[in-house]
């Protein structure tokens, strides 16, 4: 069982990019895909901040900077393009990834995520007992900064481990790194039940 969730009054959270009522007075004219900062992030409002300003209407991308309807191409460009910048930028805000060694000191990485976490670093345990040094590393976000890519590239072979048929994550990481797929060896587990240590032993140790 958990602990009873207590709500704190006095927790400030962060709601990102949000005008006040105030903001709106100063701004003038409201654009809510307009990027006024260069980080592909426009700011936003909540509902009924201001009497007046704020509002828009939510739409596909079929929309200019100021949420107005439009079938203009160049307008739709700019916003996916916007869009392709506002990736760029996540990258830098995300969770970075997790490592489980100071240095890197082997030729052989491996990458997981979520609940693959623990089998894995059991694995790893028991790997470095048979004398074969794997270097490891917790993937905790996307879309992956440059700690993932350097990681990948430290490496001659690259494990990557996962629970489902069709190596999503190694899809993922080849086509959005641009990366050679061959780099990567799958370690597949789908079979209904928890992947474990075993599994990933035997798997590295074949």
């Amino acid at each position: 069982m958990s602990e009873p969730f207590t709500w704190d009054d006095s927790r400030h959270y962060d709601r990102g990019k949000v005008l006040s009522a105030k903001d709106l007075e100063d701004l003038g004219r409201f654009g809510r895909y307009l990027d006024s900062d260069n980080d592909g992030i426009p700011f936003r409002t909540i509902p009924g901040v201001h009497p007046l300003k704020g509002a828009y209407v939510t739409r596909g991308s079929s929309k200019d900077e100021y949420a107005a309807y439009t079938e203009d191409s160049a307008a739709y460009q700019r916003n996916m393009e916007r869009l392709a910048h506002k990736f760029h930028t996540a990258q830098t805000l995300v969770h970075e990834p997790e490592f489980y060694q100071t240095n890197d000191t082997s030729k052989v990485g491996m990458i997981f995520f979520g609940t693959s976490t623990q089998s894995a670093i059991e694995a790893r345990d028991l790997l470095r007992d048979k004398g074969v040094n794997v270097d490891a590393m917790r993937i905790r976000s996307f879309p992956f900064n440059e700690q993932v890519r350097h990681f990948i590239d430290k490496h001659e072979t690259v494990y990557v481990i996962e629970q489902n048929r069709d190596a999503q994550m190694r899809s993922l990481l080849s086509i959005e790194l641009n990366i050679d797929p061959l780099r990567f060896v799958s370690i597949l587990n789908y079979d209904g039940l928890p992947i474990t240590a075993d599994f990933i032993v035997n798997s590295i140790a074949s």
